[in-house]
């Protein structure tokens, strides 16, 4: 029987590794999930910066788009998961976007038996001089158990 993917993120929590001046209110977390194109989280400067995604129950994770700002893309990045809360966190390899505005689609290396409670995507550097990232958009694809 064939699994419906699907976006994930309605379940889902963020974290960020930073914020912008530590100004949540115009550059937070909730604006990587909010669908809207005008709003953003954007990083403070300094690399590595992260997004974190958190699940209740571990979930089958396929792939992911991402779209950042042109110019402030993350540069030699890396997709990591943890199966829960007590385990390591385990590679799954690099991704590499573009540096653009458009959305970019990921597929996320697993095998049916692999559920994961957390899915972090690590920006080692950025397309920024000063190391800033901004995303305006995030959306994890899969199944559920």
């Amino acid at each position: 029987e064939q699994k419906q993917e699907r976006s994930l993120l309605s379940q889902a929590t963020c974290k960020v590794s930073s914020v912008l001046n530590k100004d949540v209110k115009q550059f937070g977390k909730q604006f990587l999930t909010d669908g809207s194109d005008e709003t953003c989280w954007n990083s403070h400067s300094g690399s590595p910066q992260h997004i974190i995604v958190e699940f209740p129950s571990p979930v089958h994770v396929t792939s992911f788009q991402i779209s950042f700002q042109g110019g402030f893309s993350g540069k030699n990045c890396e997709i990591w998961v943890q199966a829960d809360a007590s385990a390591p966190w385990e590679s799954k390899g690099q991704f590499l976007p573009l540096d653009n505005n458009h959305p970019q689609t990921f597929q996320i290396p697993s095998n049916d038996q692999n559920a994961f409670q957390k899915v972090k995507l690590l920006f080692k550097d950025s397309t920024d001089f000063y190391g800033r990232v901004v995303v305006y958009g995030l959306d994890v694809f899969g199944f559920t158990s």
